[in-house]
């Protein structure tokens, strides 16, 4: 059936605010990509824009000699790996838990939640909080202040009021406890809305770099967004690598920058188109259900 005038012209309008759109984005990315692959002092002249005008890897080899970098790529492998596993299983079994509506003082909880939303404690008093506990200088300052998240409770707890109760009355039937029925049941049903969140808090603790500059002083425990933070405010290509790591005078601080930029960006690109579909559908579902 042909579409309708109006339909036709809305279709136009769409397509082509969509390319503006996806040109405004890619555009940026492409610049940055170029300008990494391009000899730095020629870099200064200007008029780079879609692809190197003197192409040269002598930014990243610069980069990637620096033993620095792959001790913070480290850092931010494991912290993200753990972060997204403890946040999942943390927030998931809070969810669940609210997501009954016999649970006693659930609604007391919800309040409380919401409150927590709007209303922050306040930067002085967390970082009083976190030198409390031991957790300045600690690899699991990445970790334990995050694992809970009122916000993906929410998206969690809705997906789950949507599974059938039968089958968690079977499991209970044949003997299931309650974590063997989350566990071993709840968790497979929910994959799409459990990589969605996991998406989320991955990217967040991917491109984390406040919580080192707030409570780390450790170099060992400095992730490559922090790494990439310290490039970005140096003031001279020689803050930014050490001795013996230079290969010759092609670069510049702010060629350095944009290949570490790349590095930094290009997993974190990689893994997103797989898991697309699930956080697409578990945006969709989770957030829909009541």
């Amino acid at each position: 059936m042909p579409l309708a005038r109006g339909e036709r012209w809305f279709h136009i309008f769409n397509v082509i605010f969509m390319c503006v759109f996806i040109a405004v984005i890619v555009f940026p990315l492409i610049n940055v990509v170029a300008l990494s692959l391009n000899d730095g002092y020629d870099a200064m002249k200007g008029g780079i824009y879609l692809y190197p005008r003197k192409f040269t890897l002598v930014n990243y080899e610069t980069i990637l000699k620096d033993t620095t970098i792959y001790r913070a790529l480290g850092v931010t492998v494991m912290k993200t790996l753990i972060g997204v596993a403890g946040h999942l299983i943390i927030t998931g079994m809070a969810a669940y838990a609210m997501s009954k509506s016999n649970l006693i003082g659930r609604k007391l909880f919800i309040r409380l939640g919401i409150i927590s939303m709007f209303f922050y404690g306040g930067l002085i008093p967390t970082f009083l909080v976190i030198k409390s506990l031991g957790m300045a200088n600690n690899f699991l300052v990445y970790i334990i202040p995050v694992l809970y998240s009122f916000y993906d409770m929410i998206i969690l707890m809705n997906f789950f009021r949507g599974l059938p109760e039968s089958i968690e009355e079977s499991a209970k039937i044949d003997g299931a406890s309650v974590f063997q029925i989350f566990f071993k049941i709840v968790m497979p049903l929910s994959l799409p809305v459990f990589a969605t969140i996991a998406l989320f808090h991955g990217v967040y603790q991917w491109n984390d770099f406040f919580v080192a500059k707030l409570y780390v002083t450790d170099k060992s425990l400095y992730p490559i967004q922090y790494y990439l933070y310290q490039l970005l405010t140096s003031t001279g290509a020689a803050n930014a690598s050490k001795a013996g790591v230079y290969i010759s005078k092609a670069f510049t601080t702010q060629s350095l920058q944009q290949a570490t930029m790349i590095i930094t960006t290009l997993p974190i690109m990689v893994v997103y188109p797989f898991l697309q579909k699930y956080f697409i559908s578990g945006m969709l579902v989770g957030g829909v259900k009541e």
